[in-house]
C-alpha cells in the first residue's frame, strides 16, 4: 500500500497536464501512485497520461466521462486508490519540491489524522507575486493534532479542495465522496470537516495552483450559481445532523453565508433577471439554517448579511456596487486614419448581424490562401446560402479568383461586413479594434504545427518577444476565439499554453493540406508545368523559415553549388519564407526556381519530389504526402536558443539530418535521401503529426461551425495507413 494516492483530474488542462506529472514523479519521496483521472481513451489528457504510464509503474490512468462533471472524475480517482493519504491536485497545479517527504514526516509527527491541511500557492497565470491565502488560516491552528473543537474556524470552506491531505479509511468509513453539480469542492469540504474528528496542519506551500487566465469556471455567469445554494444546504443539513457544537456550526454557517454571498455580489456571475431569485433563495438558506443566538459579523460582511436577512434586495445590490469598481462593456472603435471608418464601423455595431454572412482573410490580407481559402471552398459546395468576403490588403486584390467576393482592407465595405459578418475565419488575427459581437463567431484556423515558440511561450526569449508587441493585445485577440483548428494532439496542448483562452479546440485537421489527399496525378503534371519544373526532374523544395535573429532573407545555401553536387536531374524550388514576399516571382536561374511568390504553398509542395527545410512548419504540412523531407540544421543550436522550441528536432526528425552543405549534397548524391532510413524517421514523424489531416478537414469544419452539426455526426478521421496521398512525379521512394 503506497503512503500517498495523487488524483489528477485532466479535463481542459491537458497542455499543462505533464507539468502536474512531473512535479510528482520528480519528488524526492517515491512511495506514491499517480493517477491522471481522463476524458476517455484516446482523449488529449489520455494520451498524455498513456505516455507516462508506459515509463513509469506508478502511474495509472482511469477514465471518467467530462460530462459527470470534476466531482465524478475525482470519485473515480477515490475508487481506484490505494494509498493511506489522498491528494488531488488539478490538472494546472504542481506539487512544490520536497513536498511528499514534507507531509510524510509531518503525518509522522502527528499520527494519523483524518486530515492534514497544509498551505498552497496562488499564482497568477502571467506575472505578478503568487499568494499565500491559507497561511493566515493555518497560522493560529495548534502545533500539534487537535479536535476541530479546538480550532473551529478551521471548517475547510476556506480551502480549496488540493490544500489538504486526506485518510482513505477515514473517507471510506465515512462513505464520503464529491457531490455531483458545480461547486464540489464547497461540498466535499464542507462535509469532510463535518465528519473528522482528528486534524492537524502543516505551516508549509504543498501545492502550487496556476490561475487561468480566463478565470475559475465557477466564476462565469449561468445557472450553475444556484448549485453553491444546493451545496451550502447539504452541508449545513449534515452539520446539524451530526449535532456539532455552537462554535463549529456558527463558524461553518457563517462561512457558507460568506461564500454565497460573495456570488450574489457579482452580478455578472448570475444570469440576466435572475438575481433576485438568487437572493430569495440565499435568504430562505439563511433563516432555514440560523443557529440559535447568531450573532451577526461586524462590518461590510455583517451588513451584507442583514440586508440579506431583511429582504431588502435592492439595499443589497447598491452596497455591493458601492464597493467595486462599476465594469462597463464598451465596444472599442477602431483607430482607423479617417473618420468616415470610424463611424461607418460603430454605425454598423448596431445593426443586426448578418446570419449568412463568413469574412476570411489570411496572412494579415496578403491574399486567397491556406485554410481560409479551402474552407470557402468547401462552404460554397456544402453551404450555398452562405456569403463568403475574403479580405485582401490594397494591391492584393488579383490573387482572389475572380468569382470570389473580396473587400480591401482600410475600405468602407472592409468595416461594414466586419462588424456585420456572422462568422470570422482567419488563419492569423484579425485588427485589434475589432470587436467580438455577441452572437459572432470566430474560427481561428492557425497557419503551421509548433515546431518553434509561440504565443506566450515567447516570453521567455526577448529577441522574439521584442518582435512580438503587447502580450495583452495578443491575448485580447486571443479572447474574440470561438474555435481553434488543430492538425494533430502537439498542436493541441502547445496552443492551450501558447494561446490560453475559452475556445474550443477542434482536431479537425488543417483543411489547407486535404488538397494532398485528393489531387491525382494530373494536378501534380499541371502545377509542374506552370512552375517551369523540367520533365524528368528531380525538384527539390527548398524551403527555410525565419530567423528573429536576422533582418533580412539568407539562404544560408549555395543553391547552384547544391545542384551541381546533388546530380545532374536536380532543379530546386526556393520559396523564401513569407515574411520575405516581395509581390512576384523572382524568376530562375540555372536550375533554381524562385517560387516564394507563388500563391499557394500547397502546390508547391504537389510540385516537389523532396524537401528539404531547417525548422520551418512546412516539414509537418509536407509529411502529409509521404514524400522524402531532409533537414538541414547547420544553425540548430543558435536557432533553439534565441527562438526557443517544443521540441528536440534533432531527436525526432522527418527524415535524414545534415549539418553542412555538404553533407547535403552527399545524402542526394549518393540516394539516402529517399532511403529505407529516410522512410522510416518519416514514418514515425507522420505518426506523430499527421494524425487528423486525412483530406475531410475543411468539410468537417464547414459541417460544424457554419452548419452547427453534432461532433458525433461529422466524418471520422481516416486511419494513416488507408491513407493515399498525391503521387510524387519522380522517381522518390515511398514508404
Amino acid at each position: 500500500m503506497p503512503r500517498f494516492s495523487i488524483i489528477v483530474p485532466s479535463h481542459g488542462v491537458a497542455g499543462r497536464l505533464s507539468l502536474a506529472l512531473d512535479s510528482v514523479l520528480a519528488q524526492s519521496f517515491g512511495d506514491f501512485e499517480l493517477i491522471p483521472v481522463c476524458d476517455a481513451p484516446g482523449a488529449p489528457g489520455a494520451d498524455v497520461a498513456a505516455g507516462y504510464a508506459g515509463r513509469d509503474v506508478r502511474v495509472a490512468p482511469v477514465h471518467s466521462p467530462p460530462a459527470a462533471g470534476p466531482g465524478a472524475a475525482r470519485n473515480a480517482g477515490m475508487r481506484a486508490a490505494t494509498g493511506t493519504y489522498l491528494l488531488f491536485l488539478d490538472g494546472g497545479d504542481t506539487l512544490a519540491p520536497g513536498a511528499l517527504a514534507a507531509l510524510d514526516t509531518r503525518l509522522a509527527e502527528t499520527g494519523d489524522v483524518d486530515v492534514l491541511y497544509f498551505e498552497h500557492e496562488r499564482t497568477p497565470w502571467w506575472e505578478g507575486e503568487p499568494a499565500n491565502p491559507a497561511a493566515e488560516l493555518l497560522a493560529g491552528a495548534p502545533a500539534h493534532a487537535f479536535s476541530p473543537e479546538q480550532a473551529p474556524w478551521l471548517t475547510g470552506v476556506r480551502l480549496p479542495v488540493w490544500s489538504a491531505a486526506y485518510r482513505r479509511s477515514f473517507l471510506t468509513g465515512h462513505q464520503l465522496a464529491f457531490p455531483g453539480g458545480h461547486w464540489t469542492g464547497l461540498g466535499w469540504s464542507g462535509l469532510v470537516a463535518v465528519a473528522a474528528g482528528r486534524v492537524a496542519v502543516l505551516r508549509r506551500v504543498v501545492v502550487r495552483h496556476l490561475l487561468r487566465r480566463q478565470g475559475s469556471r465557477l466564476h462565469q455567469p449561468g445557472e450553475h450559481q444556484f448549485d453553491l445554494l444546493e451545496q451550502g444546504e447539504r452541508v449545513l443539513v449534515r452539520a446539524a445532523a451530526a449535532g456539532l457544537s455552537g462554535g463549529r456550526y456558527a463558524a461553518l454557517f457563517t462561512q457558507v453565508l460568506d461564500v454565497v454571498l460573495d456570488t450574489a455580489a457579482h452580478p455578472g456571475r448570475l444570469p440576466a433577471g435572475r438575481r433576485r431569485a438568487f437572493l430569495r433563495r440565499a435568504r430562505r438558506l439563511y433563516r432555514r439554517h440560523r443557529p440559535a443566538g447568531f450573532r451577526m459579523p461586524g462590518g461590510r460582511p455583517g451588513a451584507r448579511l442583514r440586508l440579506l436577512a431583511a429582504g431588502a434586495y435592492t439595499a443589497f445590490g447598491a452596497l455591493c456596487a458601492g464597493d467595486r469598481a462599476a465594469v462597463r462593456a464598451a465596444g472599442r472603435l477602431p483607430r482607423g486614419r479617417r473618420l468616415r471608418a470610424r463611424l461607418t464601423y460603430r454605425w454598423h455595431l448596431l445593426r443586426p448581424l448578418e446570419e449568412d454572412l463568413v469574412v476570411y482573410c489570411a496572412y494579415w490580407g496578403r491574399g486567397y490562401a491556406c485554410s481560409p481559402a479551402a474552407l470557402h471552398a468547401k462552404a460554397r459546395e456544402l453551404a450555398p446560402h452562405l456569403r463568403g468576403v475574403f479580405l485582401v490588403e490594397p494591391g492584393q486584390e488579383h490573387t482572389v479568383p475572380p468569382d470570389v467576393d473580396h473587400a480591401v482592407i482600410g475600405s468602407p465595405r472592409y468595416w461594414r461586413v466586419l462588424a456585420r459578418a456572422k462568422y470570422l475565419v482567419n488563419n492569423a488575427n484579425f485588427a485589434d479594434a475589432v470587436v467580438k459581437r455577441p452572437g459572432s463567431v470566430h474560427l481561428q484556423t492557425q497557419h503551421g504545427t509548433p515546431l518553434k515558440t509561440m504565443g506566450c511561450d515567447q516570453s521567455a526569449y526577448p529577441v522574439v518577444a521584442a518582435a512580438t508587441g503587447s502580450f495583452t493585445k495578443l491575448l485580447a485577440r486571443v479572447d474574440r476565439w470561438d474555435y481553434n483548428l488543430s492538425s494533430n494532439r502537439h498542436s493541441t496542448e502547445v496552443w492551450e499554453r501558447a494561446f490560453p483562452g475559452a475556445y474550443e479546440p477542434l482536431e479537425y485537421g488543417y483543411p489547407r493540406n486535404d488538397v494532398y489527399l485528393t489531387a491525382g496525378p494530373e494536378d501534380v503534371a499541371r502545377v509542374r508545368r506552370e512552375l517551369g519544373v523540367p520533365e524528368g526532374s528531380t525538384a527539390v523544395l527548398y524551403a527555410p523559415t525565419h530567423r528573429d535573429h536576422h533582418t533580412g532573407f539568407e539562404t544560408g545555401l549555395d543553391l547552384e553549388a547544391f545542384c551541381a553536387a546533388a546530380g545532374e536531374d536536380v532543379v530546386v524550388l526556393l520559396r523564401a519564407h513569407y515574411f520575405y514576399d516581395r509581390g512576384d516571382l523572382r524568376g530562375t536561374s540555372g536550375r533554381v526556381i524562385d517560387v516564394t511568390a507563388h500563391r499557394s504553398s500547397e502546390e508547391v509542395c504537389l510540385a516537389a519530389d523532396a524537401l528539404v527545410t531547417d525548422y520551418s512548419s512546412i516539414m509537418f504540412d509536407y509529411a502529409v504526402l509521404d514524400r522524402p523531407i531532409v533537414v538541414l540544421a547547420d544553425d540548430w543550436e543558435v536557432y533553439r536558443e534565441t527562438r526557443g522550441v517544443y521540441f528536440d528536432l534533432m531527436e525526432t526528425p522527418p527524415g535524414p539530418v545534415a549539418r553542412t552543405p555538404h553533407e547535403l549534397a552527399r545524402l542526394f548524391r549518393d540516394g539516402s535521401w529517399a532511403g529505407a532510413r529516410s522512410a522510416a524517421l518519416r514514418a514515425a514523424f507522420r505518426e506523430r503529426f499527421c494524425q487528423f489531416d486525412d483530406g475531410r478537414a475543411a468539410e468537417r469544419v464547414v459541417r460544424r461551425v457554419f452548419l452547427g452539426e453534432p461532433p458525433e455526426a461529422l466524418p471520422p478521421v481516416i486511419p494513416l495507413a488507408e491513407r493515399v496521398p498525391a503521387p510524387a512525379a519522380a522517381t522518390s521512394v515511398r514508404s
